[in-house]
């Protein structure tokens, strides 16, 4: 089951449409679309831990030199303990033709985010607790 969500520039869902016809509260997943060069990475960053909040997995997915980004949003998300990495899929597309009509692959990088429930699952457990010794 896949839902398609529309998310207008102000970050605000505009459409939401279940394809399989199912119950959208089942699948609670949200697909944000990085670009390097429209939105700047805080955009990106705000709209993910908002989603997040609302207990909606986020997808994080990027194409060519937008990857660099999703990863720091990501491990962003993961120190501050909003989310946990769920899933992490590489791959390369078939992005357009050259004037040759060669199909120039793209990689693609799609990060699957969740909630972290609690400091257990968050990355936030920093080691200066371990590291402080009493003299």
């Amino acid at each position: 089951m896949e839902a398609i969500v529309i998310l207008t520039n102000s970050g605000e869902m505009k459409n939401v449409t279940n394809i399989n016809g199912g119950d959208l509260e089942k699948e609670k997943k949200i697909r944000i679309q990085v670009s390097r060069s429209k939105k700047p990475l805080y955009f990106y960053l705000n709209l993910a831990k908002k989603h997040l909040k609302m207990d909606y997995d986020v997808e994080l997915c990027a194409l060519g030199m937008a990857i660099p980004t999703v990863i720091i949003i990501a491990e962003i998300l993961k120190r501050n303990g909003w989310g946990i990495e769920k899933s992490i899929m590489a791959s390369t597309i078939d992005a357009k033709e050259d004037k040759q009509g060669r199909v120039i692959p793209k990689a693609k990088l799609d990060i699957l985010m969740g909630k972290a429930r609690n400091a257990d699952q968050s990355a936030d457990q920093s080691t200066d607790a371990s590291t402080s010794t009493e003299e």
